[in-house]
């Protein structure tokens, strides 16, 4: 009598082994199929990614070459469209930060770094009260000057430079804010955009300011190919009147601001879409 289990006949050997052959060349075959569906989606993602990357690495590339193809005089007349054609959108424009003399200048940029000039103005009047010279800022208790800044942000760092330049000014300018730009970048905390800053907003001296603003639009411009704000400065200096440096940053600001904005560039709008190279008119 055959053996049975559960009531049912038991299959023979033979054919059990049979049938598990065939369940695993059934699991076997459907890995192969789930594989090969996984590898043809990375090989048309890869192809994919290769496609673009061409257009990308070009769109990169053509930047350089067409900006050193441009003869220095082609460059220089179209700087000076660029900037007739901004100084008529923005005949009022200025340096927004606020301040009634040199000193006061120079902490509100200290202050500006990583931070937003209306947020500045909002800490600065209180401040400036507080603090009224450098004698003032030269012997405040740095506990308090960092809560009264920091809303401004990186205030530690922002406090004891501003501590600093002010001890600085007391030895070595009586308190007053020198008026050349060695003297100025001598100065804790103080780079070559703060002395511009100064220089041209506080002592109409000439100062060709590069901010994230004038990187931006000079390489969007083809200005320059350089991302080094002193190169860049370099670069504005040789297509730019003297006279006209330190508006330019106040120009490329308010542009930047509110037509070629960073995120989404309002090309359609723009009133130098004919002379930058950039523009998707």
């Amino acid at each position: 009598m055959k053996k049975t289990i559960r009531g049912r006949k038991r299959a023979p050997a033979p054919k059990r082994a049979t049938a598990v052959k065939r369940a695993t060349e059934v699991k076997r075959a459907a890995a192969v199929k789930r594989a090969t569906v996984v590898k043809r989606a990375k090989r048309a993602k890869t192809a994919v990614a290769k496609a673009s990357a061409p257009r990308r690495a070009t769109a990169g590339k053509r930047a350089p070459e067409r900006r050193w193809a441009e003869s220095p005089a082609a460059l220089r007349h179209r700087m000076a469209t660029i900037l007739e054609r901004l100084e008529q959108l923005y005949p009022q424009a200025k340096c927004s930060l606020g301040h009634e003399n040199p000193l006061q200048l120079l902490i509100a940029t200290i202050l500006s770094a990583q931070c937003t000039d209306a947020r500045v103005n909002m800490v600065t009047p209180a401040l400036f009260a507080r603090y009224p010279d450098a004698r003032a800022f030269a012997e405040a208790d740095l506990g308090e000057l960092e809560e009264m800044i920091r809303s401004t942000g990186f205030y530690h760092n922002k406090a004891r430079n501003i501590i600093a330049c002010a001890r600085e000014l007391l030895l070595r300018h009586g308190g007053q804010v020198p008026a050349d730009l060695e003297s100025l970048v001598a100065l804790p905390g103080i780079g070559r955009k703060t002395a511009n800053v100064v220089l041209g907003n506080a002592f109409g001296i000439p100062g060709l300011v590069v901010d994230t603003h004038v990187t931006r639009l000079a390489n969007l411009m083809f200005l320059t190919a350089q991302k080094d704000p002193n190169k860049i400065e370099t670069d504005l200096m040789e297509v730019v009147p003297r006279e006209k440096w330190t508006n330019l940053a106040h120009l490329f600001i308010e542009h930047g601001r509110r037509v070629c904005v960073a995120r989404r560039p309002r090309c359609g709008d723009c009133v130098l879409h004919d002379v930058c190279p950039s523009s998707a008119v």
